[in-house]
């Protein structure tokens, strides 16, 4: 018989739950090899382990089998031949540094060196000068005089390899927009401080780029034809090729519907295009892979064009693919090596095993001409693996959320050498800990499976019932389902704890099951895969009584922030409750890569439609927002604006704002916010008083 849950949410199930970071604490996960690395061009590796005894160092040998276990870092660091820590020297004053927005205009001058090391380009007064070395500067040669401040030449000069030809590009810079914040409560000073940061958003005019290559012994120029790269979002990564005749760049028109790489003939200026990527929706531009032969007669590039993230090889010259090198319903992930020599490409992958979990990644080897696939992990489990410099050995340490990682050393063509490493959590199990269960049910369309996790209480018992609270982050771009071993989960571990089942999947608009699986993010970021998530948590409810889907909570950050309000604005008859942190909550108002990668340009009513601004009015649940003053990845004014909609609305709802706190969840002041907002609204009770647990919070955010 099942049976309402009482008593929980009270001082007993907060002091467990705040206890549990340090019960379950990686550190007591004894033989659980950490930062294992290669000394330099050696045979030599290195990691480390806790052990019950305490922190060990370990340094083997994979030539000889030797092994050897240090007590200290210190002792660690004179074999390995590692220079100690410089002592730590506070610093005093605000340390300015470049923020990753900020965006190089390429005009600040200087030399760049032929490859002969015979003359030098630079830049100046907008245009490109030649200065032969070891003679003064003041005798130079200007090779163009077209530059002007809204039509300069770019600093990023690029000889031929033949040091005959540079390319440069003529740059025409755009007005740059800045969001401002106010630092309210500084730690060095009374007064707050107001910063200013470059943040260019969807819509917004960017720089353009007009490909040149110039003659240096003749001083003829010729000019790309505009049209055919036009509107650019991003043209970059330009490379000769070995004989000096052509230049190859990356081109991503604006929308990212068309990605290509061009090749442009230095002697006529014409551009043709070596391969081209088209999409109806997005190209994924990402997760660009390209590797040129250093010939320059091919080329190993990434492409969704059939579905599925895969490896091709093209004709440089010709403009077409040979091969298609890796095929199959499953994704490359990532390419580690490509040896020319040996015609063979190491890589990452997921979904190669039907009948497992399709995330899972395995490193494997195959052959340029597509053949002589190989796994060279071939242990079911999540894999992270180290290669040395020689790539004839690698580290793979690979684990599941509910099975403990394991360390093993593996030559690279597959044999096991020795298992380093087994770890150990008996600890944790001896203090209550519980994997959490892996648990699959079909989405939306009745026949994809949706995989996710769910977290249960140290003190789980199946004849009561518990709320459901989801943890979300749906990107897109990735997939965001732990599937490595987690001793602490941070979002879900201790909120579990206060008497709820806790879970997160991957819905359709997340990535690594298919172009098409993604793509339903298209323009519809509002999607977040809701009709999956909701399917998946009442499948799991009807194997599982006690999990009551009438009371169901989900919180999330940053993207997260976004779609966790969306659920109770759109999603209401299902989710009652939901704490949302730093939310890009209309995404005209975030920054420009990451919006218009999925929304599209230009901005039109799609954009509308997805904003939590626009549907705050729909609020009928229980809705806690939270914003760090400070936060430089998503505007802290997309919070405002929705706050400002749902008072115009005459809403309930609850803001914390956290001073001096960037892009966050919450911290530990967010974190008992969180704990105390769900206890209430899922559970139904009141939570302890502050006071009472003053004691059980831990002293660190």
């Amino acid at each position: 018989m099942i049976q309402r849950i009482s008593a929980q949410g009270t001082v007993d199930d907060y002091r467990r739950a705040y206890g549990l970071s340090g019960k379950f604490s990686s550190e007591r996960v004894y033989h659980w090899a950490h930062g294992v690395a290669w000394k330099d061009s050696t045979a030599m590796y290195h990691y480390y382990i806790d052990t019950p005894a305490g922190r060990r160092y370990i340094v083997g040998n994979a030539d000889d089998g030797t092994q050897t276990v240090y007590a200290t870092e210190q002792e660690r660091d004179s074999v390995i031949g590692r220079r100690p820590r410089p002592a730590y020297k506070p610093q005093f004053g605000r340390q300015q540094k470049p923020h990753w927005m900020e965006v190089d205009e390429e005009d600040r001058p200087w030399p760049v060196l032929s490859p002969d090391g015979k003359t030098e380009a630079y830049i100046e007064e907008y245009n490109v000068v030649l200065h032969d070395v070891g003679k003064p500067y003041t005798v130079k040669r200007i090779l163009s005089q077209d530059g002007s401040p809204g039509d300069y030449y770019s600093n990023r000069i690029l000889w031929s390899p033949d040091s005959r030809y540079i390319m440069v590009c003529r740059r025409q810079p755009v007005p740059k927009r800045y969001v401002h914040y106010v630092e309210s409560s500084p730690n060095d000073r009374l007064q707050p401080i107001l910063h200013k940061q470059e943040y260019a958003k969807p819509g917004d005019r960017l720089p353009q780029r007009t490909p040149i290559i110039i003659d240096t012994h003749t001083g003829c120029k010729v000019e790309a034809d505009m049209t055919v790269c036009d509107n650019q979002y991003e043209l970059n990564y330009f490379r000769w090729q070995p004989d000096s005749r052509e230049v190859t760049m990356l081109y991503n028109r604006r929308g990212h519907k068309l990605l290509s790489i061009l090749a442009m003939d230095a002697a006529t200026g014409r551009i043709r295009t070596v391969v081209e990527e088209r999409s109806e929706t997005f190209v994924n531009y990402n997760r660009y892979f390209r590797h040129d032969y250093r010939d320059g007669s091919k080329m190993i590039w990434m492409s969704e064009r059939d579905n599925w993230n895969h490896l091709y090889l093209y004709d440089i010259a010709k403009g077409s693919v040979i091969r298609q090198i890796t095929r199959g319903e499953w994704c490359v992930r990532e390419v580690v090596r490509v040896d020319e020599q040996a015609g063979q490409i190491y890589f990452t992958a997921s979904g190669v095993n039907k009948g497992e979990d399709p995330y899972l990644v395995r490193y494997y080897r195959i052959g340029t001409d597509g053949r002589g696939m190989t796994c060279l992990t071939p242990a079911e489990g999540n894999h992270r693996a180290q290669f040395s410099s020689d790539f004839r050995y690698m580290i793979d340490t690979y684990s599941m959320v509910d099975r403990p990682p394991v360390t093993e050393l593996r030559t690279t063509d597959g044999r096991l050498v020795r298992t380093l490493e087994t770890a150990d959590i008996t600890a944790i199990t001896a203090e209550g800990w519980k994997a959490p269960e892996v648990f699959t049910a079909k989405g939306r369309d009745g026949k994809t499976d949706i995989w996710g996790i769910i977290r249960r209480p140290t003190n789980f018992d199946p004849s009561r019932t518990y709320p459901v609270i989801e943890y979300i982050y749906a990107g897109p771009g990735s997939a965001y389902t732990p599937k490595d071993f987690i001793s602490y989960d941070w979002n879900m571990t201790a909120l579990a704890e206060l008497g709820f089942i806790v879970v997160q999947m991957d819905g359709m608009g997340t990535s690594w099951r298919g172009k098409k699986f993604e793509d339903v993010c298209y323009k519809n970021l509002k999607d977040a895969g809701f009709p999956d998530r909701r399917l998946w948590i009442e499948a799991a409810a009807r194997r599982y009584p006690y999990m009551d889907t009438t009371r169901v909570g989900i919180f999330g950050a940053s993207a997260g922030g976004q779609e966790s309000t969306t659920a109770v604005l759109l999603h209401g008859d299902f989710y009652k409750a939901a704490y949302s942190s730093c939310g890009c909550h209309d995404n005209r108002m975030d920054k420009i890569w990451w919006n218009e990668q999925w929304m599209g340009w230009p901005v039109d009513s799609s954009y509308v439609e997805c904003s939590n601004v626009y549907n705050a009015h729909r609020l009928k649940r229980a809705l806690m927002l939270v914003v760090g003053e400070l936060d430089d990845n998503v505007d802290p004014s997309s919070t405002y604006q929705v706050v400002d909609a749902l008072i115009r609305a005459n809403k309930d709802f609850e803001l914390v704002v956290l001073p001096g706190v960037g892009h966050t969840m919450g911290e530990r002041y967010g974190e008992h916010k969180r704990f105390d907002f769900f206890v209430k609204n899922l559970l139904g009770v009141v939570p302890p008083a502050w006071p009472e647990l003053e004691m059980l919070l831990p002293d660190d955010k």
